[in-house]
């Protein structure tokens, strides 16, 4: 009997679905969707996509791989995996952005192949490092001459009116596109809109119109007549490039300094204790070698890209400040480096969510790092969210099998500043209690000093069997 598992976010797609056995993906491909795919294959745009890395590889294999899931499919391919399955509400600003552009980008290629998309779901993008890349192989279609663009409603909701909301409004879009996995509407990001804001043709066309429209009566005879309109194809290349031109030219209107975005430079510690710290985590990563390394509380990037350099494959990165997120991917992508850096409120983390509380999945079941960096963090979540120190370490060593921990004590200048305008209600928040919760369940490697405050560097290694190490 086959390990396989169908993939919970693809079951509303009738062309074909995604199942995965261990580290396997594979697609159906239904005969409903057969012609179009043959015709897609045809033309070679998905060769030329692949080649370029726009578009994930495809190889065709015998159906008995997926057994009787594969009873009444066409065709059956398998894809390469993708290391960590991120979701639009854990992008930052900018990549959102550069994930809008690739989907256009990719529609107006395809439509010069006779080719359009089905769908406009930011859920078909993934990221390889800072670089997007297209997935659903099925959103291809044969272009049918004078059809109307019929993902236009879901890209405004999914991709340009999340970015309107934080470029003319000033809100980051996470939260709200977590509380509503399909975007954000026309209407709702209306009603934020200022006046001035809507004067622009780009926002009356895609929001303030669309507002309306779903706003209106709903009346067969003239919904009918609308769909049946023709728009030729030079008007539809030259929406999709119009969109393009325009999201190209979006940035923050909150591009002010955020709280952590320049902590690199404005930290409580000297360069010295800075060098320390990254020869430590150099140290680390180059004995463990880890291929996939977890970097909580990332701010821009600085010891990511330490990591790499010492030979981690690929670094994970997770924050809540959208500055220090915007600037950390930007620079990922100048510095080509394999690094993602996605929005996460650690003390709130994404849970498994959708249809069946399954169709997309939480932070939790889909973080399985080789290794982990919480530097700078733990005083973060301990004291500034009153989360019991004892509870933070047991997170934190169950989240990957090794890691480096940093313990901020009471008298650094930072945990001062935390407690200046509150009581200390923190008895048990000191290094002694850190080292013999970690030691409960992990064997410490190595400790290091490195800040006059005292600030410890703690490289662990899990006990598989829940031994002491002490």
């Amino acid at each position: 009997m086959l390990d396989l598992l169908p993939d919970t976010g693809s079951f509303r797609d009738p062309s074909g679905h995604v199942y995965v056995i261990g580290q396997r993906v594979f697609r159906t491909v239904m005969p409903s969707a057969a012609a179009d795919y043959e015709f897609v294959r045809s033309t070679g745009l998905v060769d030329q996509l692949v080649q370029e890395g726009l578009l994930l590889p495809e190889t065709s294999v015998r159906p008995e791989s997926l057994g009787p899931w594969a009873a009444s499919a066409a065709y059956v391919v398998e894809h390469p995996t993708i290391p960590y399955v991120s979701y639009p509400y854990e992008w930052c600003f900018s990549a959102l952005k550069v994930a809008a552009l690739l989907h256009l980008d990719i529609h107006l290629r395809a439509l010069e192949k006779a080719v359009t998309l089905s769908d406009a779901s930011a859920y078909n993008v993934q990221f390889q490092g800072p670089k997007p890349v297209f997935i659903d192989h099925l959103s291809f279609r044969r272009y049918r001459d004078g059809e109307f663009w019929a993902g236009h409603r879901q890209f405004c909701e999914q991709f340009l009116n999340p970015l309107l909301l934080r470029s003319k409004v000033g809100l980051p879009h996470n939260p709200w596109y977590r509380g509503s996995l399909e975007g954000i509407t026309a209407s709702d990001l209306n009603r934020l809109l200022s006046a001035k804001s809507k004067l622009s043709w780009r926002v009356f066309f895609h929001v303030v119109l669309q507002a309306r429209f779903q706003g209106a009566p709903t009346n067969g005879k003239k919904a009918r007549a609308a769909t049946s309109r023709k728009l030729p194809l030079p008007a539809l290349k030259s929406m999709l490039r119009s969109l393009r031109k325009w999201i190209a030219t979006l940035e923050p209107a909150d591009r002010g300094k955020t709280v952590w975005r320049d902590y690199a430079q404005t930290h409580s510690y000297s360069d010295p204790e800075v060098e320390a710290k990254r020869s430590f985590v150099t140290q680390f990563v180059s004995e463990t070698a880890p291929q996939t390394l977890f970097d909580l509380g990332c701010n821009t990037g600085d010891f990511a890209k330490a990591a790499l350099d010492a030979g981690a494959r690929r670094v994970i990165g997770f924050d809540f400040d959208q500055g220090a997120l915007d600037q950390a991917f930007l620079r990922a992508r100048s510095e080509e480096l394999h690094f993602l850096p996605l929005f996460l409120d650690l003390a709130n983390p994404a849970p498994s969510q959708g249809w069946a509380e399954a169709e997309r999945s939480g932070f939790g079941a889909r973080a399985k790092p080789d290794a982990i960096l919480a530097l700078a963090l733990v005083h973060h979540l301990a004291i500034t969210r009153n989360i019991p120190l004892e509870s933070v370490v047991n997170w934190l060593l169950k989240l990957a099998p090794a890691g480096v921990v940093e313990f901020v004590p009471k008298q650094d200048p930072m945990v001062q500043e935390l407690l200046r305008l509150r009581e200390d209600i923190f008895p048990n928040y000191s290094a002694e209690n850190f080292l013999a919760y970690i030691r409960a369940q992990a064997q410490i490697i190595k400790i290091q000093t490195v800040s006059a405050s005292g600030r410890l560097l703690v490289w662990f290694r899990r006990l598989s069997d829940g031994r002491s190490a002490s």
